[in-house]
This record gives structure tokens, sequence and C-alpha cells, in this order.
């Protein structure tokens, strides 16, 4: 039997870089592609969804780390002056309100859950995820300014949701009782000591390399395994010390950015392309594990849930941490409404599906309900509404300030856009 969904899985993989952009023209994404195949395995009993394989927990943990490391080192940090205070709105304001809103309306809608199951799923559900809105970033009538806006804020908001759903998940298991369940207290310090370790070996990997390309000593080919291996280093390293590996995978992909120099996002790609690889697996899984859960505990308050954690509960936020940021109303709804729910909602659910067991299982089903809800929403708004909004912002203006470079949304096996050659070059580079 796993040989055999081991032959349908790959198949799945080769079948998709030969169709890939024909189904992507017909709004038919990778995640929605994925999560099918997931689900029908399910469906037709070749993968077990109350009893997951072994494997899953690495797959799914390793997939976080490459998703924070990149993310987190894609960024020109050192360039995204001009618009900081848009910026820092959006990390500071807006994702802390809307893990808050989540939150308060988890504990109303599934006052079973208690306060830390709710922090949960409002924290699991904040971070977003441009990779799922590829033509709204890639769309060049779409104002630069405005799609390194939404990439910035995905490339950062799910390291900085990480800490949050890792006390939520340690809270719930204290309050449940748990064996070898930590208090949050001991959660805060494996959370600093993961953000320590993690910017060390970020930092100091980012600059030996550079030394490495400077004296001749390194093979340029290897470059980017060695990047892969210092973001497992990051994580691996900090667990040996009691950290958390998540935070430290992403404040070691902050420190690598910073430090490797102009080449650090050529060696980047082959971080990006496993990263994509392991993707449309976690996809996958999340069709054959996640969604029959959330079917096999699903209640009508789940959908609504669902319905206002994608409008209201991100888009009043934004709108709140937008005032006086110089962006008219059109901008900061659409701005709001791009915010997809992906990759990193549902590894959150996985880790507190494997971490709680059936404690979680309706927790991860609302996060689930969300997740497909986006997936679905946002894939198939996010070429007509860009479109439209391009349009609407042409007939303005130029834009205010002239257009900055853009940082690429994550390559992660979703889009043709995001190869290897499609990467963000800095200028004098």
């Amino acid at each position: 039997m796993d040989l055999i969904v081991l032959v349908l899985v790959t198949a799945a993989l080769f079948a998709w870089a030969l169709v890939s952009v024909r189904l992507e023209k017909a709004d038919l994404t990778a995640p929605i592609v994925f999560t099918g195949v997931g689900a029908a395995l399910a469906w037709a009993g070749l993968v077990d969804s109350s009893a997951p394989p072994p494997v899953i927990t690495p797959v799914v943990e390793i997939t976080l780390v490459w998703v924070l490391f990149s993310d987190a080192a894609r960024l020109p940090l050192q360039q995204l002056r001009r618009d900081v205070g848009r910026y820092v709105r959006l990390l500071g304001i807006g994702l802390p309100l809307t893990i808050v809103f989540g939150w308060g309306l988890a504990a109303w809608f599934f006052p079973q859950f208690g306060l830390w199951l709710a922090l949960l799923v409002g924290a699991a559900l904040a971070p977003t995820d441009a990779a799922l809105g590829i033509p709204v970033v890639t769309n060049p009538a779409v104002p630069s300014r405005i799609r390194q806006l939404i990439t910035v804020e995905s490339g950062l908001n799910d390291g900085i949701a990480t800490p949050v759903v890792m006390l939520a998940i340690t809270g719930a298991a204290a309050a449940a009782g748990l064996e070898s369940a930590a208090g949050p207290g001991s959660a805060a310090v494996e959370l600093l000591i993961g953000a320590g370790v993690g910017a060390a070996a970020g930092a100091a990997g980012g600059w030996l390399l550079r030394v490495a390309r400077r004296r001749g000593t390194g093979a340029e080919d290897f470059a980017g395994i060695g990047v892969l291996a210092l973001s497992l280093l990051a994580y691996s390293a900090a667990l040996a010390v009691g950290g958390n590996g998540f935070v430290a995978a992403f404040c070691g992909g902050l420190a690598f950015g910073t430090c490797a120099g102009r080449r650090a996002p050529a060696e980047l790609v082959f971080v990006e392309q496993v990263g994509g690889l392991v993707s449309l697996l976690v996809w996958m899984v999340f069709g054959a594990i996640a969604v029959p859960t959330m079917l096999g505990h699903f209640v009508p308050l789940t959908l609504v849930y669902a319905v206002l954690s994608l409008t209201v509960v991100r888009m009043l936020p934004v709108a709140l941490a937008s005032m006086g940021a110089g962006l008219d109303r059109r901008t900061i709804l659409f701005v709001g409404w791009f915010g997809p729910r992906g990759l990193a909602s549902l590894v959150f659910a996985l880790l507190a599906l494997e971490a709680l067991g059936s404690l979680s299982d309706q927790a991860v089903a609302v996060i689930t309900a969300t997740v497909l809800l986006s997936v679905l929403a946002h894939g198939f708004s996010a070429a007509p509404l860009a479109g439209q909004y391009g349009r609407a912002a042409a007939a303005a203006g130029p834009e205010p300030g002239g257009p900055v470079p853009v940082a690429p949304a994550p390559a992660r096996g979703l889009s043709r856009k995001h190869s290897a050659a499609a990467r963000f070059r800095r200028p004098g580079t």
C-alpha cells in the first residue's frame, strides 16, 4: 500500500511539471491541485488520516524551517527604508491585532477551546502567504510599492507569529496535563535561546560564505547546498541547547540575508527549490490528514469563522494599521483582502495535531477550513482583482515616489514566474 502511495505521489509531482502552466492559466494553483490529490488518497483509503506515518512530522518541521529561513533571508532589509513606516504598521500593529481579533473570535465561537487553543487558532491564521497570490505580486500593473508591501508582510509575519503559536501549543498541552508538557514560562525561555542561536548561526554563516567567495576557497556550485545546511544547522543547534528551532531558523534567515552580501539571493535559490518540493508534499499531507479531520469535526460555525477570518479579522486590522500611511481606501481594501492563509498556517495546524493529538482536532478543523477557503477564494480572485486594481491605479496617475525593485514572492513551486531566474536583483548586481 505504501509503495502505491509513493508511485501516485511521485507521478503527481511529475505531472505538475508537465501541465502546471496550463492549470495555472485556469487558476488551478499548486495548493488547490495537491490538496485535492491528498484528499483523493484519503478518500480512496490509501492513506489513514487517523494514524499518519511517523515520517510526516519531520517533513512538516523541516518544511517550516526552510520556509522561515528563506522568507526572512530573501528580503533586502537594507533597502526597505523608504516605506519602513508602512511595514512597521502592518507587522507591529496589524499583525498583533489580527492575532487578538482571531483569538477573541475563536474564544467566543468555540468556548470549549479555552484560551490556549483559541490563541492557537488566532495566531496560526494570522500569517499571510504571498505565494497564494502570485498574480498580485507579479502583475506589473499593480504599483510596485503595493506589491512590495504585500511581499514583505508575507515574508516576515510567519516568523513573528511562530513564537505565539508555539506558546499556544505549549500552554494547551500544559493545561491539558499532557505528559512532559513544558509551561509557557519555559517556552518563552526557549524562544529567547532560539533567537540568539539562530541569529549567531545565520550571521556567522553569511559572513563565512562571503569570505569564501572573496578568497575563492568555496565552490560556487556548492553554495546553495551550504545555505540549505546552514538553515538546518541553526534549527538543530538551537534544539541542542534547549532553544526553539523554528525561531532560530527565522532569526538565522534574517541574519544571513544581512551578512551574506549581494550573492545571498542566488545562494537561496537551491533552498527555495527544495522547499518548493517539500511544500507540495505538505499540501498533499494537508489534503490527506487535515481535511478529513476537518470534515469529521465540522460544524456550521467553522465556516462562519473561516469567512470572518479572511475578511473582518484580517481587513479591519489592516485598515486600522494603515491610518495615516498615505494609502487610499481602494488600496487598503486590496491589501486587506490579499492576505491569503497558506503554508505556514497549515504547518502550524499539523504541528498542533502532532503535539496535542485529538485535543486539537476541532481547532485544527477551524484552521483547515480557513486555509482551504483561502486557497480557493484567493486562488481564483488573485488574477482578476489584481488586473482591476492595476487598471484603476494606472488611471490615477504615476506611482507616487516612483517605482521600487520588488523582492520575489516565495518560490515554492507555485509559479513559473518564480523560478531560479526570477530572483530579486539588487542595484549594482
